[in-house]
This record gives C-alpha cells, sequence and structure tokens, in this order.
C-alpha cells in the first residue's frame, strides 16, 4: 500500500526549487548575452582591420545562433535586431548614422535580419526540442523509479504471502503430524494393551495349576510376545518406510521363488491354507529385494488368511501386462473389501470386519504399500464381480538375458 514519504517530498522540493532558480539563471544570462554579445562584438570588430570587418556577418549570426540555442527565440530575435542596428551605425556608409545610402547594402542588411531572425529562430526550436527531450527524460526517469518502488512494494508483498502460505503449510503439516502421532499412541497402546494383559496374567496366575496349565500359559505367553515382536518390527520398518531411510538390496529376483518360501511361512501358521499359484510357469523374474518381496507377500498372505473361510484356497498370479512391469495378484474368497474402504485399507492400523477375525498388527498393508513403491511399483485393491477381495501390485520385471 503506498504511504506518505516526508523525505521523498522533500527531496522532490528540493530539486523543483533548484531547477527553477537554475532556469531563471540561464534565463537572465540568454538576456544579457542577447545585448551585451553584440555590443561586445563590435567593440571588438571596430578596432581590427577592414578585412575582419568585412566577414562580420558570419560572427554576429554564429552570436545569434549561441544566443537561439541557449536562450530560446525572443533573446535571438533581440540579438539580431540588436545587432542589425549596430552594423548599420557601424559598418554601412554613411557610417555614425541609420540611414543607408546604397540600395544594396538595404538589401544586405535585409538579407542579415532575416538571416539572423531564421537562425534565432532554427536555434530556438532545437532549445525547444532539447527542452522537451529532457523533460520527456525525467518524465521517464520519475515513471522508471516509481515502478521500480511498485515493483519492490508488489516483490515485498509476494515475499510476505510466500512466508504466509509456508507458516499455513508448516501449520497444517504440525497438526497433521500432531494428529498422526496422537492416533498412533492412541493405536499402539490399545494393540500393546491386550497381549500384556494376557502376559501379565498367565504369568501371575500360577497357584493350584497343573502342569498342563503351566504348559498352556507358556504357550500363550509365547504367542502374545511372538505378536508383541511383530507389532514392533512393523512399527519399526513403518518408521524406516516414512522417514524415506530404507535401503534395498535390488537384484533380478525369481518370483516363483519368492512366493513358494512366502507360502512356506504361511504353512507354519496355518497349515492346512491351500495357496494356488502360476508363477513357477510363467518363469518371472523381477528387479527386487528378496527380503522385502518375500515381506509383501507374507503380508498379502496372512492377509488373505485372515479374512478368507478356512476351506477356500488362496489364489496368487503373475504376468505381463505393462511394458516393463510384471503384474502380481493375490485373491481370497474372502467377504471382500467395500468399495469406500478400497482406499482406505492401506492406511496404518485399518482394518475390515473380516468376520470379526480382526488380528494382525493393522500395519500390514501400509507395510505392503511402502514396500511396492519403494519398488517403483503401485499397489491396489482391484474391482471386480467376484467375491472375495484381489490385491493387486506391480513390480518391475528384469532385463532379458542375452
Amino acid at each position: 500500500m503506498r504511504g506518505n514519504h516526508p523525505g521523498s517530498l522533500s527531496y522532490l522540493c528540493g530539486s523543483l526549487r533548484f531547477g527553477m532558480n537554475a532556469r531563471r539563471a540561464e534565463q537572465w544570462m540568454s538576456w544579457t548575452l542577447a545585448l551585451a554579445g553584440p555590443a561586445i562584438v563590435t567593440g571588438v570588430l571596430v578596432n581590427f582591420s577592414n578585412q575582419i570587418q568585412r566577414d562580420y556577418v558570419f560572427i554576429y549570426l554564429g552570436l545569434v545562433a549561441v544566443v537561439g540555442v541557449f536562450g530560446g527565440l525572443w533573446p535571438s530575435l533581440v540579438c539580431a535586431a540588436f545587432s542589425f542596428l549596430l552594423v548599420d551605425y557601424f559598418f554601412v556608409p554613411p557610417v555614425g548614422g541609420l540611414t543607408v545610402a546604397d540600395e544594396q547594402e538595404i538589401v544586405n542588411l535585409v538579407a542579415f535580419l532575416a538571416t539572423a531572425g531564421l537562425v534565432g529562430w532554427l536555434g530556438s526550436r532545437r532549445r525547444t526540442a532539447q527542452l522537451h527531450a529532457e523533460a520527456l527524460a525525467r518524465q521517464l526517469q520519475d515513471a522508471n523509479s516509481e515502478l521500480i518502488r511498485l515493483n519492490k512494494e508488489q516483490a515485498e508483498a509476494a515475499i510476505a504471502a510466500l512466508r504466509l502460505a509456508r507458516s499455513e503449510q508448516q501449520i497444517k503439516a504440525l497438526q497433521e503430524s500432531d494428529r498422526l502421532r496422537r492416533e498412533l499412541l492412541a493405536n499402539v497402546s490399545h494393540e500393546l494393551r491386550t497381549p500384556l494383559g494376557t502376559i501379565l496374567t498367565e504369568s501371575t496366575d500360577g497357584a493350584s495349576r497343573t502342569q498342563a496349565d503351566v504348559m498352556r500359559s507358556l504357550q500363550t505367553i509365547a504367542a502374545e510376545a511372538r505378536r508383541l515382536k511383530a507389532l514392533v518390527d512393523d512399527m519399526l520398518d513403518m518408521t524406516v518406510i516414512e522417514s524415506g531411510a530404507l535401503e534395498l538390496d535390488l537384484v533380478p529376483t525369481d518370483l516363483a521363488d519368492a512366493i513358494e518360501a512366502a507360502v512356506e511361512r504361511l504353512h507354519r501358521a496355518s497349515p492346512n491354507r491351500e495357496v494356488v499359484s502360476d508363477a513357477g510357469s510363467a518363469h518371472v523374474e523381477v528387479i527386487a529385494d528378496w527380503k522385502r518381496v518375500g515381506q509383501v507377500f507374507d503380508n498379502l498372505l496372512s492377509n488373505a488368511d485372515r479374512f478368507a473361510p478356512p476351506d477356500t484356497p488362496i489364489t496368487v498370479t503373475a504376468g505381463h501386462e505393462e511394458p516393463g512391469l510384471v503384474t502380481v495378484r493375490v485373491i481370497d474368497r474372502g467377504p471382500g473389501v467395500p468399495a469406500e474402504m478400497r482406499e482406505r485399507i492401506f492406511e496404518r492400523f485399518f482394518r475390515g470386519d473380516g468376520n470379526g477375525k480382526a488380528g494382525g498388527t493393522g500395519l500390514g498393508l501400509a507395510i505392503v504399500k511402502g514396500l511396492v513403491e519403494a519398488h517403483a511399483g503401485t499397489v491396489a485393491v482391484e474391482d471386480g464381480t467376484r467375491s472375495g477381495a484381489t490385491l493387486r501390485f506391480t513390480l518391475p520385471e528384469a532385463p532379458q538375458a542375452a
């Protein structure tokens, strides 16, 4: 916003006063030269030889031109008229009077006066053009100064707006970070409370127990301890992924081997679950970290096993659908994923109903998303008419050997 600038106003007024004083001084000098100049020239010419006197026209014309350039039209016309009178009095016979005996001298004097007037007029035009150019230059300088000031104000306003926008973004980021922190604390405390309560109960209630009861308690404690370890491991993995500190050892990896290893690990916890895969016949290789891609399959198979009925198989398919990518699908015959939940299932601690079988740490699919994206792939819940859920992800294909 424009404001008053007392310092600039004082400077402007001072400049105007200085300019007016300079203009008055210049006008005074011009009139002085217009009147005194012809007299001085005449005094000098009278004391020189007749040869120099005969060239008086050029000297007077030069003087008139100088007065016209620096003083303008009227001082130059006065100078020309005064020069005319002096020439007539001192150099045109009869000398010492303002009468002219020779008609040719009259013509010469008239021509001199006309020439002097023309020279003065041309000089004044040049002076006028010069003054106009100087005025335009001052206007241009003032306009440039004003433009610079406005640009500076706009730049300051833009910087202030940018700082405000950054501050708002930082506030929003801090608010989101605080929300996630509180959400994480709430979820973690909930996840830790149940296994810790079970462990405390089983480890402290030992009175009047048979050996079989003690063994069952130990097994329960071990199971809950594994659950706690899985939660801690998943939380550490999420921290590494979200901080951007995840390091991958990317090598050509046989997808069938990775799926087979994941199925073996699943059978340790769920030995009766059938898993059908066609990756072995496809002979597909991807560029992946063996450990992390195994973690992706572990989480997806565990998720499918948790939500699908016990007597239904889990299907894993792999194939080429996009150039340079391998598309993998993990399909179960469970209740499926409602449309309104398909974007949220990859959030931390989000769970579906699963026929009442919640289980897990609530971080498995969030870790899958982070690991797949770290491999330059994508993951999503696929739309379909079949019953159950289909989770699809992509991995970069390994280049074929020559």
